[in-house]
């Protein structure tokens, strides 16, 4: 019997809830969240900057999903996404060409750049929105890259956007732009989302809601939760991993509901170490 059958058989789960590749549908959208996705709606209509940041586990990749998902319901919007963040300028003319479906010749980059604003501001004529790219992990990109990025999607001496571009990364991205060669960018950002770490009433919010979206909200009791919540000191990723592994270790033996006998079963050595370090 494969995982997803075996979840299916002992819990009632459509998917494991706490996995990063769960429908989009099921994910948790807060209200800064929805606010921050609204907000974003207006630079599609005129163009520039965003950025997300915060610290790894904060919710940044999902805060991109949620936005993607919710800009995709748009009629006549074109949103793409950069994969490899750290290319250099050549593979980074192939990737946004390859995404926005442009000719590129070779060893001209030039006609690769006349091309792309070409057919970003035939998209504007015709639907009266910006094209969008957003761009994950973006504290990897090549400033180079991050430089050219704001040339293309400026024109007329730079009284008129044709691209809207949001970068989410961690605290390693605000102090990247605030390098030198980096000012002009940074001084274009419009909308700044910044993901702090949870707190634990938010935190046991998201645990019970994405238990009970996947099918199965019996599946931990309020205490493992709360306990849960409390140990991930904030961090949403460091919960969702601590999950995962009780989920496996209840998988494993049978055991129908997850508990905080469980816990201190798998996390045993953790909370001594702990106990011992006071």
């Amino acid at each position: 019997m494969n995982n997803a059958r075996k979840l299916h058989a002992l819990y009632g789960l459509k998917w494991n809830p706490f996995l990063s590749e769960i429908p989009t549908d099921a994910l948790i959208k807060d209200e800064s969240t929805k606010k921050f996705c609204f907000r974003v709606e207006h630079i599609v209509m005129d163009g520039g900057f965003a950025i997300i940041t915060g610290e790894p586990g904060t919710g940044k990749s999902i805060t991109l999903r949620h936005l993607n998902a919710h800009l995709t319901e748009i009629p006549e919007l074109t949103v793409r996404i950069i994969t490899r963040p750290q290319s250099g300028i050549g593979d980074f003319y192939r990737e946004i060409s390859e995404l926005f479906n442009v000719p590129m010749k070779k060893n001209n980059r030039f006609v690769s750049f006349a091309n792309l604003r070409m057919q970003w501001k035939s998209h504007i004529k015709s639907s009266q929105f910006r094209p969008v790219l957003l761009i994950d992990e973006a504290q990897e990109a090549n400033e180079d890259v991050l430089n050219e990025l704001r040339l293309l999607s400026s024109i007329d001496l730079d009284s008129h956007n044709i691209l809207a571009v949001v970068l989410a990364g961690d605290n390693r991205l605000p102090e990247k732009l605030r390098q030198t060669n980096l000012l002009p960018l940074e001084s274009r950002i419009r909308i700044r989302y910044h993901l702090d770490k949870r707190p634990q009433s938010e935190l046991i919010q998201i645990l019970s809601e994405v238990i009970k979206q996947a099918g199965s909200p019996e599946l931990m009791t309020p205490i493992l939760i709360q306990a849960l919540a409390e140990h991930s000191m904030g961090n949403l990723r460091a919960m969702m991993f601590m999950a995962n592994d009780l989920l496996a270790a209840a998988a494993e033996t049978g055991q129908r509901q997850l508990n905080e006998n469980l816990f201190f079963d798998v996390y045993r050595g953790v909370a001594k170490k702990k106990r011992i370090g006071k």
